[in-house]
């Protein structure tokens, strides 16, 4: 008759984490989504914007692309808002989606042609995958379209 006896004791701690099994259950989680930066932004005529789709987030990692751009209105006031207060104060009056939008760093024009608005201010934001928005662009100036 042999009897079983764990004298060395890294063969009972190997067997120990094989019958526990250690580690984190189920399915991987990915790491959060950092914005996009500040895309490029500027007027090309009355109802068309020229813009440059950023390349990386603002931690500096590349991107690999773009799932929505959204341009956001808001009406005139008494001064120029930042780009943050038409952000977060603005309604969003246009966007155009992937697969429309080009890759990253490129150059894209939209027309504003439909935006019937009177005379205030817009900003365009790059959202990624998650529904994460990016920076705002720079504030532009809406005239009005009786113009």
């Amino acid at each position: 008759m042999c009897s079983f006896s764990l004298a060395n004791p890294a063969l009972a701690i190997t067997l120990c984490l094989l019958a526990v099994h250690c580690g984190r259950k189920g399915d991987p989680i990915p790491k959060p989504r950092s914005a996009a930066q500040a895309m490029e932004a500027r007027l090309e005529g009355l109802r068309k914007v020229r813009l440059v789709l950023p390349s990386a987030d603002v931690k500096g990692d590349g991107l690999a692309g773009i799932e929505v751009v959204r341009v956001l209105y808001l009406p005139l006031g008494l001064t120029k808002p930042t780009p943050e207060d038409v952000f977060s104060r603005g309604e969003v009056v246009l966007e155009r989606r992937r697969p429309d939008l080009p890759g990253p760093g490129t150059a894209l024009i939209m027309d504003l042609k439909s935006l019937q608005r009177p005379q205030g201010w817009i900003v365009v934001v790059a959202v990624r995958v998650g529904n994460v928005p990016g920076r705002p662009s720079e504030v532009l100036p809406w005239l009005d379209p009786a113009l």
